[in-house]
């Protein structure tokens, strides 16, 4: 404390003080990290968007309703078959093309009439491609665009009840993308198994 008190007087030392020890922490603070990437950064969301009850209830609580319409059992289009021979740093890129995927071709089709909540659940899906609008694929893409052409396919194979069952997959969408695309991955939120 004496020393600060010091400092204080002695304006040339208190200037060699906030020149050697302020300065270089509030000029560092500004910059990345050290090897981080801004790529990456921009394939991240804020855990807070997922922490939301009304529209985690809204999207589970849709799943269920459609997924109870669902007849088919066999066949799953948002699973762990999306991940296949895909880095973990493209993750959160490849969830971002499905979302966008679910939200435009099924959601905001003619389904959005079947269904409770489709409105407020595609907006807020939406609004999180939207703050990933900067996310880009790190590396080759032909594995990202080949296991979103499988999903897409399957769906269509799966004729009208490709869009039910897209829709009852809402929760695993949600899961994943939140595994993917937050800093701390929510443990278990896989609740269906392929």
């Amino acid at each position: 404390m004496a020393s600060l008190q010091t400092l204080s007087k002695s304006s040339p030392g208190w200037v060699f003080f906030c020149c050697c020890c302020c300065l270089p922490l509030l000029l560092t603070s500004c910059l990345p990290l050290k090897g981080a990437s801004t790529a990456h950064d921009a394939c991240r969301l804020r855990k807070v968007n997922f922490q939301q009850p009304y529209i985690r209830n809204r999207t589970y609580t849709l799943a269920k309703m459609a997924s109870a319409s669902d007849k088919d059992t066999d066949n799953r289009l948002i699973g762990q078959q999306l991940f296949v021979n895909i880095r973990e740093n493209n993750r959160c890129y490849l969830m971002k093309r499905a979302v966008e995927f679910v939200v435009k071709d099924v959601l905001l089709t003619e389904v959005k009439n079947q269904y409770p909540y489709v409105e407020e659940v595609a907006q807020f899906l939406a609004s999180l491609t939207s703050e990933l609008s900067t996310c880009q694929l790190s590396g080759k893409r032909e594995h990202i665009e080949k296991n979103l052409e499988q999903m897409k396919n399957k769906m269509e194979q799966l004729g009208e009840n490709g869009k039910t069952k897209a829709i009852g997959e809402l929760d695993l969408l949600f899961d994943y993308m939140e595994n993917a695309c937050t800093d701390a991955p929510k443990k278990g939120g896989n609740k269906k198994k392929n």
